[in-house]
């Protein structure tokens, strides 16, 4: 038997080591779609009150009615953002927590910290802008194939966890800069243009929610594989 037919023992499994369960990421990721269109619903609210204020032919006053109702209308938006967020916020909070446990054992010298940091982090002022960051990334790394010995080593690339996390700091530091703007308004330019600034971070939350799914969905399949194969891939 040539050297290329015969059997190679695969690497035996991380002890403790199980894949993740699908559940906590399907609500994840429906919780972030929940989120995204919200954000659109918004968008699509700050496009309508923008075009009252600003005519064709620059600013205007617009009817007072019509004004008046599609104010409403974006309040509606922001006040669905609201009850869609906190219900996302916890599904990916503990599907985060959950990916932690579940990735400790496929490399325990990759954390820094605690599995309780996982959802610790969230919760420390200023500190909430890279800890969680940390987490991700450290959970990435463990989760991460090693190579095999025939194969040649090659860096790990984190851009899924570097995307999602910029462009959601960038997203909650804009929405917050956005809400002291908005609501110190005194006339309808000031309005037009405080809309205008939660129009962009509506696009990087809308953004940084397709960026999330696509970071958790890696991460999971990434644990099940390596939980599933060892610490190498089968050859």
């Amino acid at each position: 038997m040539s050297a290329a037919n015969e059997l190679r023992l695969r690497p035996p499994l991380p002890q403790g080591a199980r894949p993740s369960s699908h559940g906590p990421l399907i609500a994840a990721v429906a919780g972030l779609g929940a989120v995204a269109l919200c954000d659109l619903f918004s968008l699509f609210a700050a496009v309508r009150l923008r075009g009252l204020i600003e005519g064709r032919d620059g600013f205007r006053f617009a009817d007072r009615q019509r004004l008046l109702d599609a104010y409403d209308l974006y309040e509606t938006a922001d006040r669905w953002q609201v009850q869609a967020y906190l219900p996302c916020a916890v599904a990916f909070v503990v599907w985060f927590f959950l990916m932690r446990r579940a990735t400790a054992p496929l490399g325990p010298d990759r954390f820094r910290n605690g599995p309780g940091w996982a959802i610790g982090a969230w919760a420390v002022p200023v500190g909430n802008l890279w800890l969680p960051y940390q987490v991700a990334i450290d959970m990435w790394y463990a989760a991460t194939r090693l190579p095999a010995d025939d194969e040649p080593y090659r860096a790990v690339r984190t851009w899924p966890v570097t995307l999602w996390w910029s462009l959601f700091v960038c997203g909650i530091l804009l929405d917050r800069f956005s809400a002291t703007r908005y609501h110190g308004t005194e006339n309808l330019a000031e309005l037009r243009d405080a809309v205008g600034q939660y129009m962009i971070g509506d696009v990087l939350n809308v953004a940084a929610a397709v960026a999330a799914v696509y970071f958790a969905v890696q991460l999971t399949a990434m644990q099940r594989r390596k939980a599933t194969r060892g610490r190498q891939a089968a050859a």
